[in-house]
């Protein structure tokens, strides 16, 4: 029997920028330089990922005496502590200590942004369902885990406000200032536009799920010292934090990480309680300690990506050309300011996503709750105002009649020209148009559209659609202070290299591209290159590895660190050989000095004796940007990174079901480090985006409970919900023009938004129930159930 919901286009067949066939070995001695294109280099963990053998948090041998850490959750989403009976906890076997607030010996407050408005441990007020507020020390996990539930905590419940309607509703408490953006007269421009329209766009929340749950072991040392191995994103602001917990300097706290099994930014700022709590089980009893979150407790505790409710009113022609947009994002934030001020700001920066609108007015509202603090996630509120851009987009299509590509043809930002954003940083580089007609060519978007109308009308239980929607992505860090990295680089007398940089690896690559920058450098192979864990006691004052500037930050202080050392070992060899220190140069084959080709380990030891310094570090601070939130104006971003996506589904009317048929992807990484590794990136990213806008669904009860806390209740898409037919391809001859790293691009989360096309080719395919007449104003997640209550409200209009 033949499947209903089989792709009944064929495959184009995927371009590798890397030259490679897709299932080919990569070299490896990566990369070789060749025409200015790296070559790939296996990940530098990978035959270890797939062994078992890459260590993790809990994979660290034990300390002799570890102690194990679990935390005492709050039962109630708002609540005053009217008494805490612990005592049947601490007599519980193999009870050590049990950790409250009373215990710290320095600040509870572990605010990332400085708010003090998020307590290590709660005192007398619990904000959120599954708040810490006491933490047993046992002799082993489950005897921790066990006793923890023994404790009689007597509450007082206050109102709780768990959505974003309950918090408007009663007054609109803000955890972050709200921010607002303009440009022209916004107002005047509604009222001046031939056509007119407003509506909701409503996007669901997302939890990080990462393989490796939070996680961290402390160690105590001499006269104070304190070293915490953590599965952290920001290794300094865990060492601060856990310093400010015990009231010492930073310099008597170490922080170290070798790789996490995934972070997408839950572990920013969500990793500082358990590396606190570990540290201060350890301070307490002199015994290092452990605390590893199992699922549930990890899903309970920590913060998601935000959930928005964006309301736009937007005014624009028959052609299809905006005119003005007014848009208010609210977001629920949760208990703590968290992050959530520079992620609603981070909404508003790509609320126009590659558009240009004539006048505007962009406004974040985000909204305290008692829920989980929402914190980073991959594209940091990025995403949400991407979704609420190609909203608009959508409406003024279905308004106008018109394709969506041509809607969004005509309004995307030009060069030179329409080039100015709604915080009034100009556009500098606009190639979002040609990338999507490229790939409206490359995938035959216009045909396959024309196919699956026709298609649809004779298709009673089976609908498809399509849609093309681009991205464009600003890179760096809008807190203007965290676009710095350090490096630390060592030359051993035998030629071997060590590479440090303050940057952490959480299975994207990072450190497998920081070697290829001093191979290249020094002209080496990769078993030359060595890189170590992440650690403060080597490289200090570090910016999180987030915002998509890992490579773009550490790879240059990398380089500067490697060029300081290969211009002493110039010079030295320019004048150890009499030769010009031009005539010196690194290469695959050895050092070039002159007509002589001299081993790299020879230079060195040679160097060496003539006592020259073979250590260096690197520092880089991002150049160009600046910003001001009073003003909501300046240039927060170095460059912006750009792609975009052609998805095929097809949805089951009887079940609500969705299948992704065919994604094609071209992305601008500029001069790829990695080839790779970097279509591995977005592909992972398309498929994240793409869960969050279809089946990954966050659900509280009325008693702000988080319902969907375990693999059990929350999907994540699975092997089978891939596209059946998925095409990658790099942008080619596409250097970036502002001065990265070898000329390439932030591949981290602008892909994480080709999810977007999977939502848009559910809303087409959906349309079709009306003769595509209305926009089906689909909500994400577009769950099953969704689908079907949109079904249900737009068959009416067709008749059915």
């Amino acid at each position: 029997m033949s499947d209903p919901m089989s792709a009944e286009s064929g495959p184009v067949p995927a371009r590798d920028a890397s030259g490679l066939a897709r299932g080919a070995s990569l070299p490896a001695d990566g990369p070789i330089v060749a025409g200015g294109a790296s070559r790939s280099l296996r990940h530098e963990s990978a035959a270890m990922h797939v062994s078992g053998s890459a260590t993790y948090i809990d994979d660290m041998p034990e300390p002799k005496g570890l102690l194990h850490v679990v935390p005492g959750l709050s039962t109630r989403a708002h609540a005053r502590i009217l008494s805490m009976d612990l005592d049947a906890v601490r007599a519980a076997p193999g009870v050590v200590r049990v950790l409250t607030a009373a215990d710290i010996p320095g600040h509870n407050q572990i605010s990332p942004v400085g708010k003090n408005d998020e307590p290590l441990l709660a005192e007398d007020l619990v904000s959120y369902y599954g708040q810490p507020i006491f933490a047993v020390v046992a002799e082993t996990r489950a005897a921790a885990r066990r006793a923890a539930r023994l404790a009689r905590i007597e509450y007082e419940e206050l109102p709780a406000i768990l959505d974003i309607a309950q918090a408007r509703a009663a007054g609109g408490a803000l955890v972050w200032r709200a921010l607002e953006m303009t440009r022209g007269d916004v107002l005047a421009g509604l009222a001046a536009a031939p056509r007119r329209l407003s509506g909701q766009v409503t996007m669901g929340g997302q939890e990080h799920f990462y393989l490796e749950g939070q996680a961290a072991l402390a160690q105590p040392g001499e006269e104070g010292e304190m070293r915490v191995w953590s599965s952290t994103q920001h290794p300094t602001e865990t060492q601060h934090m856990v310093a400010h917990v015990l009231d010492r300097p930073s310099n008597l706290v170490t922080t170290e990480i070798r790789r996490m099994g995934g972070g997408f930014g839950g572990k920013e700022s969500q990793a500082n309680t358990p590396a606190c709590l570990a540290a201060l089980a350890a301070e307490l009893t002199g015994r290092a300690a452990k605390m590893r979150l199992d699922r549930d407790d990890d899903m309970v505790m920590t913060g998601k990506r935000h959930d928005f409710v964006v309301e736009y009113d937007v005014g624009f022609d028959d052609d299809g050309r905006i005119l003005a947009v007014d848009m208010v994002l609210a977001a629920r934030c949760g208990w703590s300011a968290d992050l959530s001020g520079p992620v609603t700001d981070r909404a508003l920066f790509h609320a126009d996503n590659a558009y240009y609108y004539p006048d505007v007015r962009l406004r974040s509202e985000p909204l305290k709750t008692n829920t989980q603090s929402n914190t980073a996630y991959r594209g940091f509120g990025g995403p949400q105002g991407i979704v609420a851009a190609e909203r608009v987009i959508e409406e003024v299509a279905f308004a106008t009649g018109l394709d969506p590509l041509d809607v969004r043809l005509r309004n995307v930002y030009g060069t030179g020209t329409r080039d100015l954003t709604p915080y009034h940083m100009t556009v500098e580089d606009s190639i979002a148009a040609e990338i999507m007609e490229q790939l409206a060519r490359d995938c035959a978007y216009r045909d396959r559209r024309a196919a699956l109308r026709a298609a649809n009308r004779d298709s009673p239980f089976v609908r498809r659609g399509i849609a093309l929607t681009p991205v464009k992505f600003g890179i760096s860090f809008t807190a203007t202070h965290y676009n710095q990295a350090g490096a630390l680089v060592h030359v051993y007398t035998d030629g071997s290299v060590q590479v440090n940089h303050g940057g952490t690896e959480m299975g994207q690559g990072l450190h497998t591209k920081m070697v290829q920058i001093a191979m290249r450098e020094f002209g080496l192979a990769s078993d030359r290159v060595r890189i170590t864990a992440t650690t403060t006691g080597k490289v200090p004052n570090t910016s999180a590895t987030a915002a998509s500037s890992g490579a773009d930050l550490n790879g240059m202080a990398v380089l500067d660190a490697v060029r300081r050392i290969k211009d002493r070992l110039t010079a030295f060899a320019a004048g150890h050989w009499n030769v010009a220190p031009e005539a010196v140069r690194f290469l695959p084959d050895g050092v070039h000095v002159g007509e002589t080709i001299v081993p790299f380990p020879d230079l060195t030891r040679a160097a060496y004796l003539a006592r020259v310094s073979m250590s260096s570090s690197g520092f880089y601070k991002t150049p160009k940007i600046s910003w001001n939130p009073d003003t909501g104006r300046g240039r927060p971003f170095y460059y912006f990174a750009y792609g975009a996506a052609c998805a095929e589904v097809a949805i089951d009317l009887l079940t609500g079901e969705t299948r992704i048929e065919r994604v094609d992807i071209l992305h601008d990484a500029g001069r790829s480090l990695n080839p790779a590794i970097d279509i591995g990136q977005i592909e992972g990213a398309f498929v994240q985006g793409a869960g969050w806008l279809t089946m990954e669904e966050l659900v509280w009860d009325s008693a702000g409970r988080l319902r969907t806390h375990a693999p059990s209740t929350y999907k994540i898409p699975a092997c089978s919900d891939r596209p059946r037919i998925f095409n990658v391809a790099l942008l080619e001859a596409a250097p970036n023009r502002e001065d990265t790293i070898f000329r390439s691009k932030a591949v981290g989360e602008p892909p994480f938004v080709h999810g977007v096309a999977v939502l848009h080719a559910i809303s087409d395919a959906l349309a079709s129930l009306d003769s595509y007449r209305t926009c089906p104003r689909l909500d994400a997640p577009a769950t099953p159930e969704t689908i079907l209550r949109t079904a249900e409200r737009l068959r009416p209009r067709a008749g059915g």
